[in-house]
């Protein structure tokens, strides 16, 4: 992997000590599948141990959607494959772990909706510029699923633990600017394609700042999300894959997918 490469789900750019990581499949609404996923996952661990003099990384999307988050149809055919669900667990958890000790600085730019992995994974980075009319949302529950790649660990530490509550038990939607105001956002625009412009502004300022302070701030801050992902990350994503494999999961999805409403045994 290297700048300008291409890749299927995205596109990693440089510019001075500011790199983008751009998803580009707006036709999927940059959908967190199994192929983005790989190559998110990619694309962090080139940067942490690039020799470039990186200082700040954009995240940002093409299209409408920032990310639809993961495809229903997967979690449908999940529920009779037992290998499917472990590594999925495992995929989840590398993920997580590797964002939250990322030693660089990454500003997200969210232009349009971001739900379920795609809320997470954006909330789970340092600095989060949205379209104040952006939706965002962890719908898990409403496909049968536990709330496991990281909502349980990133929606109470910054949004608290009863708005949590309220909206992964739920999986109702807010706009970045109720995130904001639960403080899962950091920066508010008037229209989406003003999101990007105001990331490469608040990353360009990180850029200039001393690399070593600026990264040993945040080393320090990413310790008490490393310690709250150390006590429930792993245990919410087994968790996951367990509702996975239940009847209900592949009533709710079948239900969503012929968009109607779904009848829950339980079981």
């Amino acid at each position: 992997m290297d700048y300008g490469d291409a890749l299927e789900t995205m596109r990693i750019t440089r510019e001075a000590t500011v790199v983008t990581i751009t998803f580009t499949r707006p036709d999927l609404m940059n959908r967190f599948d199994v192929p983005q996923e790989t190559e998110f996952i990619e694309a962090l661990k080139f940067l942490r141990h690039t020799d470039d003099d990186v200082r700040a990384v954009i995240l940002a999307a093409e299209g409408k959607a920032f990310s639809a988050g993961g495809d229903v149809n997967t979690v449908l055919a999940m529920a009779s494959d037992f290998g499917a669900r472990k590594r999925a667990v495992a995929a989840g958890l590398e993920l997580m772990t590797e964002l939250l000790s990322f030693p660089i600085p990454i500003v997200t730019a969210i232009q349009g909706a971001a739900m379920g992995l795609g809320a997470n994974v954006a909330f789970a980075t340092d600095v989060v510029v949205a379209w104040r009319g952006a939706r965002l949302a962890d719908p898990h529950v409403r496909i049968g699923v536990v709330a496991g790649d990281g909502g349980a660990v990133v929606w109470p530490l910054s949004a608290g633990i009863l708005r949590a509550k309220r909206h992964l038990l739920t999986g109702d939607p807010i706009t970045a600017e109720e995130g904001y105001a639960f403080g899962l956002v950091t920066d508010l625009v008037d229209a989406p394609e003003d999101v990007l412009p105001c990331a490469r502004a608040l990353a360009d300022k990180i850029a200039s700042l001393p690399p070593l302070a600026v990264q040993g701030t945040k080393q320090a801050l990413n310790r008490l999300l490393g310690q709250r992902a150390g006590e429930v990350l792993e245990l919410s994503l087994q968790l996951e894959a367990m509702t996975m494999a239940t009847d209900d999961v592949v009533e709710a999805t079948t239900a969503f997918l012929e968009k109607r409403p779904g009848v829950f045994r339980g079981q």
